[in-house]
């Protein structure tokens, strides 16, 4: 499945730096994002080096599909937008 990163987890004076909110295509409620809970996923840079950054499913957030990504190590900021994948 393909995804795309929203957003850092964040709130109004911290931001947490591992956790990614993550917009799954096709999950549009909160019982089949809940299906996800535990599913790896990884993001492939768009640079020459291809570096690869892998996480898991931790839970779903909010009502509408979302769900929340800790990944092993940071993602840089300019992964926002971009696609993601979950197996």
């Amino acid at each position: 499945m393909k995804g795309k990163v929203i957003q850092f987890r964040r709130g109004r004076h911290t931001i947490h730096e591992r956790h990614f909110l993550i917009e799954v295509d096709g999950i549009k409620d909160k019982e089949k994002a809940q299906s996800l809970v535990g599913k790896e996923v990884t993001w492939i840079s768009p640079g020459k080096n291809k570096k690869v950054i892998k996480g898991k499913v931790s839970a779903p957030h909010g009502n509408k599909g979302v769900v929340r990504v800790i990944f092993e190590k940071g993602l840089p900021g300019q992964a926002i937008t971009t696609e993601v994948e979950v197996k």
